[in-house]
């Protein structure tokens, strides 16, 4: 009986205890108030040493908790750096590569795991990727890039509302507000979101006053002749010299008066529609002297070129500036908040922006490209009892970090699909990279051929070195952080840099592999180069015919049924209505881009010929398998789009010479794997690569010319070996 009452005892004393360390689990779990910005570069943050503004409020976060000098974004642009932060993927993985896609919300992010922690979330301000947020029990959001004066604010319910005032401050007003009507019981997570400091830098009229009558210092590489590194730098469309617009950015009024200097399109200022005739009254008596006055000089011939770029450099920075004060305004408002409700002990607050962004280094504003300005992101975090106040933090972080790290706060369970870490190993360093920590970081921007001209790019950061590629010219360039911070030399070529060059390009390789990124299958455009954006305006335009019947998808071999192969094609194909999507050069992730961006058109034809893969092998060598993974994603785009159409899934040709040319060699290796993606009912495979060659696998002039390319009696052979499959998939007689 006493063992009895003594088991009793000692169950109830187990329950107990489990029922108070999961009580006093809830009560540990911290608030999390996430402000985020748009577009704010460290160097514009008093904490990170600047010289040309002051944040006070900012600056108390960095003084009660940590500030982390080796902070970067994985993909330099609005849109990819915010899906980065909910899925802790890098953008390859998380399908949000480039501005203009649309977030796929079904996918794993951490506000959905967060609230399955116990926690009630909020989402107010700039969101810009397209589709409605989710995970978050309250959101209202700005429409695309949203707007400084009198913004429109999307609903849960899908409606729009108009708000009069200044969105820096209307935010600011929302998340207090949240705050004050959330549910107490509850932890909380608030994603405070602004649209400041982003293009076009529209000040609220408190902060006129700002720098009105001084000069803010101009950065050492503001007249950055791009020599050294890459000549890709100087084709960029985003320098202070020669693409600020005469309205949008410079807040000019009425025609381009000097288009040589501001281009011919004023870019309308869409802000300035915006206002109430008070506010325009406002702005005007701001900016119309300051114009009047630059416009007489101009036109009495007293600048430079040199005084005029000074002049639109001290414009855009005074304004970056002032917007981001009233950002500053809006952190001072919400830590007080926090203050006067006794929350700050248990709440975690965050600083971070999107990407830094270039405050006329190297004559630029903007970001996008690797280099530190915009690579760089703020990241400012207080956590009482937990961050040593004034912690300088050396660690590397991406944003790729951020869910995990609030999952890990949260006392949840940080999923192994997402790529980033939690840095709360790194936290409870002190700021310090631990043993098992990261030496380096990976980076990728993908939007070619879009605004400014930044070409495609990627690399990897360490402490000391950074490496970027550009596949447009496939060239190398290496820095050394150390001996030249500010960027102004690669040292790729230089024998003494060798090793490192190697060190490098084997980190970036490793790093690659480590987060699964295939080139093969990201989809990828050549809208750069003038011709390629043509044809593919063309395929384009010929694939609105839907009475297609028979489609050839491919490079320049297939193009070239209108060269050398034409009156083949006119003899074999002439009358079954036969479109021709091959495209010279193209690698997989290019017909995969223009596969999805409308050379499909309204076409369904019969059966669609595939052939693609042998540029990947030209250009970069590349992995069989990573190849055969691009043609795969291919055989899924046709079978998500034209299900009901046949693909003859050929083998990729044989070129080289000789049976024992590498290049042929990996051709055949993918080969071996495509084969298996037939299943005999919508994908068929043929391998007719014999055709051309001689009995001892020897590919003779006579057949292809350059040892790649057909001439016309390789198209005859192409087309006779697969005339009775093409009979047989399409009931053509």
């Amino acid at each position: 009986m006493r063992l009895h009452q003594l088991s009793v005892v000692r169950l109830i004393l187990l329950l107990t205890f489990a029922l108070l360390e999961q009580t006093a689990s809830a009560q540990e779990q911290p608030n999390i108030l996430f402000i985020f910005s748009d577009d704010h570069a460290p160097n514009a943050i008093g904490a990170f040493g600047s010289k040309i503004n002051k944040t006070p409020h900012l600056d108390r976060i960095a003084s009660e908790g940590a500030k982390f000098n080796n902070s970067f974004c994985a993909n330099s642009i609005c849109g990819p750096s915010r899906a980065c932060i909910l899925t802790g993927k890098h953008s390859h993985m998380n399908g949000f590569l480039r501005n203009g896609n649309r977030f796929d919300g079904t996918q794993l992010t951490f506000p959905k795991l967060m609230q399955n922690a116990g926690y009630q979330t909020a989402m107010l301000g700039k969101w810009h990727l397209s589709s409605d947020p989710t995970g978050f029990d309250y959101w209202e959001v700005l429409p695309g890039q949203g707007s400084y004066y009198n913004p429109d604010f999307i609903q849960m319910d899908g409606s729009r509302k108009r708000y009069h005032g200044y969105c820096t401050d209307l935010i600011t007003d929302m998340a207090l507000e949240w705050l004050k009507n959330r549910d107490g019981d509850k932890p909380f997570l608030m994603m405070c979101q602004h649209k400041a400091p982003h293009r076009n830098w529209a000040p609220h009229p408190r902060h006129f006053s700002l720098y009105k009558n001084e000069d803010v210092p101009e950065p050492a590489t503001l007249h950055d002749d791009y020599s050294g590194r890459s000549s890709l730098l100087r084709q960029n469309e985003m320098s202070i010299r020669s693409h600020m617009r005469w309205a949008h950015d410079m807040k000019f009024h009425g025609d381009v008066l000097f288009p040589e200097h501001f281009g011919t399109s004023p870019g309308r200022n869409g802000e300035y529609g915006r206002m109430t005739d008070e506010q325009k009254a406002t702005w005007d008596a701001q900016y119309e002297p300051e114009n009047k006055a630059f416009i007489e000089k101009m036109k009495a011939g007293k600048l430079t070129d040199k005084e005029i770029i000074s002049w639109k450099y001290q414009r855009y920075i005074k304004d970056y500036l002032r917007c981001i004060q009233a950002v500053d305004d809006g952190v001072g408002r919400l830590l007080k908040f926090l203050d006067d409700n006794d929350l700050a002990k248990n709440t975690v607050v965050i600083y971070s922006s999107d990407q830094g962004f270039y405050l006329g280094e190297h004559g630029w504003y903007d970001k996008r490209w690797m280099f530190e300005e915009s690579l760089r992101m703020p990241f400012l975090i207080r956590w009482p009892g937990v961050i040593r106040p004034g912690t300088d933090a050396p660690a590397l972080i991406q944003n790729i970090d951020y869910g995990p790290t609030f999952l890990e706060m949260a006392g949840a369970e940080v999923p192994a699909e997402m790529q980033g870490r939690s840095i709360v190993e790194v936290l409870k360093n002190n700021g310090r990279p631990t043993a098992s920590w990261r030496d380096s970081i990976y980076y990728a921007y993908y939007e070619n051929a879009a605004v400014h001209n930044v070409p495609v790019h990627d690399g990897v950061r360490s402490d000391r070195y950074k490496l970027m590629y550009y596949p447009r010219t496939r060239e190398w360039n290496l820095f050394d952080l150390e001996k030249d911070p500010q960027e102004m030399r690669s040292f790729h070529d230089d024998p003494t840099y060798a090793k490192v060059l190697s060190g490098m390009q084997k980190r970036y390789h490793d790093l690659r592999d480590f987060y699964d990124v295939n080139s093969a299958v990201i989809p990828a455009t050549r809208g750069d180069e003038v011709w390629w954006k043509e044809r593919d305006r063309t395929l384009t335009a010929n694939a609105r015919n839907g009475k297609v019947e028979l489609a050839f998808i491919g490079d320049s071999i297939t193009q070239g049924w209108e060269g050398r192969g034409k009156n083949v094609w006119q003899k074999y194909y002439g009358d079954r209505n036969a479109i021709n999507l091959g495209i010279g050069g193209d690698r997989t992730e290019h017909v995969i881009w223009r596969l999805t961006h409308g050379n499909l058109g309204k076409i369904k034809p019969k059966v669609a010929v595939l052939m693609i893969g042998t540029n990947n092998t030209g250009h970069f060598d590349q992995d069989p398998e990573e190849v055969a993974a691009g043609v795969e994603r291919i055989l899924e785009i046709l079978g998500e789009r034209l299900p009901k159409t046949k693909v003859l899934l050929l083998g990729i040709f044989p070129r080289g010479r000789d049976r024992l040319d590498s290049k042929r060699l990996n051709n055949i290796a993918i080969n071996q794997i495509i084969r298996r993606f037939a299943d005999k009912e919508r994908v068929h495979y043929a391998d007719i690569g014999d055709v051309f060659l001689e009995e001892d696998g020897h590919l003779p002039a006579s057949i292809m010319p350059d040892a790649l390319h057909l001439n016309e009696e390789g198209y005859e052979r192409w087309a006779n070996a697969i005339e009775p499959m093409l009979q047989e998939l399409g009931g053509w007689e």
